[in-house]
């Protein structure tokens, strides 16, 4: 599972995740790009579940990467235990996901290998995805810059 080697601060706030995402909206490394359509918390084990499906259906061929990482620790307390005595232990971790955030990159192969590869990755997180290419990405960019 992914997780950070050291951290500061081992329990944190729970946040907020209003608005859209305003970095790593962007395919930076790869051609094709699953990108969050609504705001969540993803779990680490679900991170690989979907880097591991798409890396199976692409039999190891292309590249992959993966655009998010799990900073966030969730703590949860024990059950039957009583109010009080502090927060409890980190239980899971998870990335912090907004809407338009680019999640996994790949490059390396052809489109629809690609597509359904994601397809199947999807179906491993618990948002609505859309997938994008970085040639319609520059377009919607400078469109919206345009304007």
């Amino acid at each position: 599972m992914l997780m950070p080697k050291r951290v500061k601060r081992r329990r944190v706030h729970r946040g907020r995740m209003t608005g859209k995402c305003t970095k790593g909206n962007t395919i930076a490394y790869g051609e094709y790009a699953l990108v969050a359509m609504e705001p969540a918390w993803i779990k680490s084990n679900q991170i690989e579940a979907a880097r591991v499906a798409m890396t199976r259906f692409i039999k190891r061929g292309g590249k992959v990467w993966i655009d998010i990482f799990p900073h966030k620790p969730i703590t949860k307390k024990p059950a039957d235990s009583r109010m009080g005595s502090g927060k409890g232990s980190v239980e899971y971790w998870v990335a912090v996901v907004k809407p338009g955030r680019v999640m996994f990159e790949m490059s390396g192969i052809d489109e629809a290998i690609a597509k359904e590869a994601m397809r199947l990755a999807a179906h491993k997180l618990p948002i609505k995805t859309k997938f994008v290419k970085k040639s319609d990405m520059v377009k919607n960019t400078t469109e919206g810059d345009a304007e």
